[in-house]
């Protein structure tokens, strides 16, 4: 009788582990800056395992402006209950330091510094309890490229603000960022400013953000170089 007490009891645990693991595969998740080459590929792979929500400037199944409190306010208001929050939005001035300006520099911290960082400002406030938030960076926080002032700056500011946040957040919320190098579906464009860089498939980084939006881990930069 004891014997098959503790079987039942063991089956029972195995029985709430698979619904715990159903339940964490089933997500629902919102990916900023899905128009993209590397959003795209990000909606792919997490597409087969969570109800994916699409969001840019103008396409997707929302619309935002990340440069807008109130469009972005406006966009979680749509979006309803989430699990996660994914962006990979964000654009940054190249250019010759000697000729650049304060105002080109602003161009990156308005739009891909504190554009990230208001979409997680806001997020906190729509996760449900457990939920995530995945910004984005790049390899140039680290390795610098010339006319890659702007960028570097950009990068390691959203790097430090996660790191930071991390330690903040509240109801069992995550916040990492996902680092790639530049993309082998882009490198035409970008291969003369990154001379010895070995470019990635965006496929490849969008796992990073399956670890980001799917494991334990929050604070960490996934890099992807």
């Amino acid at each position: 009788m004891a014997s098959r007490r503790a079987r039942f009891r063991e089956w029972n645990t195995l029985e709430q582990g698979w619904r715990h693991e159903d339940e964490a595969m089933n997500k629902r998740v919102l990916v900023v800056g899905a128009s993209g080459v590397l959003g795209r590929a990000v909606a792919a792979e997490l597409a087969p395992d969570h109800e994916v929500l699409t969001a840019s400037r103008n396409n997707g199944d929302l619309r935002v402006d990340l440069l807008d409190d109130a469009s972005v306010a406006a966009m979680y208001a749509s979006a309803g209950r989430l699990d996660a929050v994914v962006c990979t939005a964000g654009k940054v001035h190249f250019g010759d330091l000697a000729d650049m300006t304060a105002a080109q520099f602003d161009i990156g911290l308005q739009d891909k510094l504190l554009g990230q960082v208001r979409l997680a400002l806001h997020a906190q406030r729509h996760l449900a309890d457990g939920g995530s938030i995945t910004l984005t960076t790049g390899i140039l926080a680290e390795e610098y490229i010339r006319y890659g002032a702007s960028a570097t700056a950009v990068n390691a500011g959203i790097e430090g603000f996660a790191r930071a946040a991390a330690r903040e957040l509240q109801r069992g919320l995550r916040i990492n960022v996902v680092s790639p190098n530049a993309l082998v579906e882009s490198w035409d464009a970008y291969a003369p400013y990154f001379p010895g860089f070995e470019p990635v498939p965006a496929a490849r980084a969008a796992l990073a953000y399956r670890r980001s939006v799917d494991g334990v881990d929050s604070g960490r930069i996934f890099k992807v170089w």
